[in-house]
């Protein structure tokens, strides 16, 4: 007898009925006398992917009016059909005929002389008798792969041995092999595995697997055709600072249009990868001389100029680019990698927000060459850090008012490094707090040093992590430090950056305040770079503004510096702050500067870090070198 078919609706409004199947929410309205479930099933594309159309296969069906017999020898000639369509005379779906089950019933005594020939739609309507067809299920042609999948899963995976009746306008087109569903979705599951392994799924561009593949079968076409491969390296300066103020959230959706538009930059026959983090790259194939990969490095610089548009926040951001070329800077990958790295290390100790092409000479740090981990551990347990010391100069009396202290490390393999080669590990490992705590302590063990010598008006200023700031125990620790070295708190500033303080404000209020009772002396450092709300600034016990550096560069021809550094002069003063400006490195800049009222300077046009042990030499020629002038 026959089942109740089973119809599956393309339309959002299906449901699952109590058996677990998915029917249409208007099941029961009739439109033949003989299956009563039949319904008026909808054609418009499934929005859950590919539909069944391209499996579908058309076999020609049989009447309802047809003889049991005839059937039954059309499967014994068709030795390939497996499942046998059933129509009604207007062309609609009635049935499908399971082969297996139908030959087996007919190869029972008598049954050939008792029902073969009768037409099959009284052999269906017949309740008295052993022959049970299945439900069959009726989907139109734009079923989609997933849904027509649930269903043979939710109904018994037999069904994949006869499959199912795919309807158009709701009429028979053909029947599907369950085989082939099978297969289908296997491939789709091939296809997303590859996808997973080669796709970053933020950003959907090539992943770090995916372009060094790439990467390396250029190199071996540059070989054989003789050209070149450029590699650029890009980095996002300060997202760290982003994703702290903004949330992950946001620095996500940072990402996803940072990668569109480092794609708009790039011809087609090039590849830009995300190899983790705020870290892309771009692979430049097939090039005929270097310059094509500066000019690009020039144009992907050139693009973060315009806005980005993210959650309703328009956001202007700057990159580091580093470029190393194959087969000229190395015929190794990995050399060609570590050079890239390094170089966008440059570009970003140049200021940030510009290129650096590799040149020898540069020193190259890699993390896996270094094994950076366990050698900052090390270096720890070995005192191999060290601090220089910036000066940071007033510029209405030209005298030293201070200095900043800057960790570097003396790598026992790769001789001095700056903190851009190991601080991002520090802050991803955790290391960075004990790291600050070694920074804090050396710095006012120096400032007691300087102090017995005599030198009482100098502070030092001490840049403090995030990480480090939120530790829970933080300001008892600076208590032991001050108690441990006994240098005046007066002499001590710390440096924290916005991203710090605009994160759980009510928190940070306490600290600072905190901080601020024991005389500890507190700045903000690369102002201007974060999200400061004008109204917490005020409320924050702040001593210092520093300008960001990004601000005094090219002060002098760029107005919009001007106008900044203006602006968050006379903020600060309302505030009753005084404002330090970095990387002063023009005479040009430095009188920029003095008309805008910058209480101090600091920058390479005064002096680079310099070893503890010269500060006290460099500050006494500089004091006769101004009474001379």
């Amino acid at each position: 007898m026959l089942d109740n078919p089973i119809l599956v609706s393309t339309q959002r409004n299906s449901t699952w009925n109590q058996d677990g199947l998915l029917l249409p929410v208007n099941a029961g309205k009739s439109t033949s006398t003989r299956l009563e479930r039949y319904t008026s099933i909808t054609t418009s594309e499934s929005p859950d992917g590919p539909s069944v159309r391209h499996l579908l296969k058309y076999v020609p069906p049989v009447a309802i009016s047809t003889n049991c017999l005839d059937i039954m020898n059309r499967f014994l000639d068709e030795e390939s059909l497996y499942a046998l369509p059933v129509v009604n005379s207007a062309n609609g779906a009635f049935t499908l005929l399971d082969r297996h089950t139908f030959l087996e019933f007919f190869n029972r005594p008598y049954v050939r002389e008792l029902y073969g020939s009768k037409k099959i739609v009284d052999l269906l309507s017949t309740k008295q008798i052993m022959y049970q067809n299945k439900a069959p299920i009726i989907v139109d042609e734009a079923c989609s792969i997933d849904d027509i999948a649930q269903i043979i899963v939710g109904t018994g995976m037999q069904r994949t041995m006869w499959g199912f009746i795919v309807t158009q306008n709701e009429q028979y087109a053909g029947i599907a092999n369950g085989h082939d569903l099978l297969q289908e979705i296997t491939h789709r599951k091939q296809n997303d595995l590859y996808y997973l392994a080669h796709y970053d799924q933020l950003t959907k561009i090539p992943n770090r697997m995916l372009f060094n593949d790439r990467l390396t079968q250029s190199c071996r076409e540059a070989v054989r055709k003789k050209t070149l491969v450029g590699l650029m390296f890009i980095d996002v300066d300060r997202f760290k600072q982003i994703n702290d103020s903004m949330g992950h959230r946001f620095g996500d959706m940072l990402l996803v249009a940072l990668a569109e538009r480092l794609q708009s930059c790039v011809r087609d026959c090039d590849t830009v990868g995300r190899l983790g983090g705020d870290e892309f790259a771009i692979l430049l194939d097939a090039q005929q001389d270097a310059s094509a990969i500066s000019r690009l490095s020039q144009r992907v610089v050139d693009a973060m100029k315009e806005p980005f548009e993210v959650m309703g926040k328009e956001l202007y951001i700057t990159v580091s680019v580093g470029t190393s070329i194959f087969p000229s800077d190395d015929a190794d990958i990995d050399g060609l990698f570590a050079k890239a790295d390094t170089a966008m290390y440059e570009a970003k100790a140049k200021g940030r927000n510009g290129y650096q092409q590799y040149v020898p000479g540069l020193s190259i740090c890699s993390a896996d060459q270094m094994s950076l981990g366990y050698d900052l551990r090390a270096a720890l347990r070995n005192n191999e850090f060290v601090l220089h010391y910036q000066p940071q100069v007033c510029l209405s009396t030209g005298q030293v008012a201070g200095v900043e202290a800057l960790i570097r490390w003396h790598h026992p393999e790769h001789g001095l490094l700056s903190p851009m080669h190991f601080i991002p590990e520090a802050e991803e490992n955790g290391l960075i707090v004990e790291i600050g705590h070694w920074v804090l302590r050396e710095a006012c063990r120096q400032c007691r040093q300087w102090t017995e010598a005599g030198h009482t008006q100098l502070r030092i200023a001490v840049n403090i992590s995030a990480l480090q700031f939120r530790q829970a125990n933080f300001v008892g620790q600076v208590q032991e430090i001050l108690n441990e070295t006994g240098v005046e708190p007066r002499y001590i500033e710390l440096e924290l950056t916005e991203s710090i303080v605009m994160h759980n404000v009510s928190a940070v209020l306490v600290t600072l305040n905190d901080l601020k009772r024991m005389g500890i002396l507190l700045a903000i450092d690369d102002f201007g770079t974060g999200f400061s709300s004008l109204n917490y600034l005020r409320r924050f016990p702040i001593d210092r503004l520093k300008i960001d550096q990004s601000f005094v560069q090219g002060i002098d021809h760029i107005p919009a510096n001007e106008s900044i550094v203006r602006a968050i002069t006379s903020l600060a003063h309302n505030l009753t702050m005084e404002v330090v400006a970095e990387g002063a490195e023009t005479d040009a800049e430095l009188a920029i500067l003095r008309t805008c009222r910058c209480n101090e300077a600091q920058g390479y046009l005064f002096a680079k870090p310099m070893a503890a042990n010269e500060v006290m030499s460099w500050i006494a020629t500089r004091v006769v070198r101004e009474k001379s002038l």
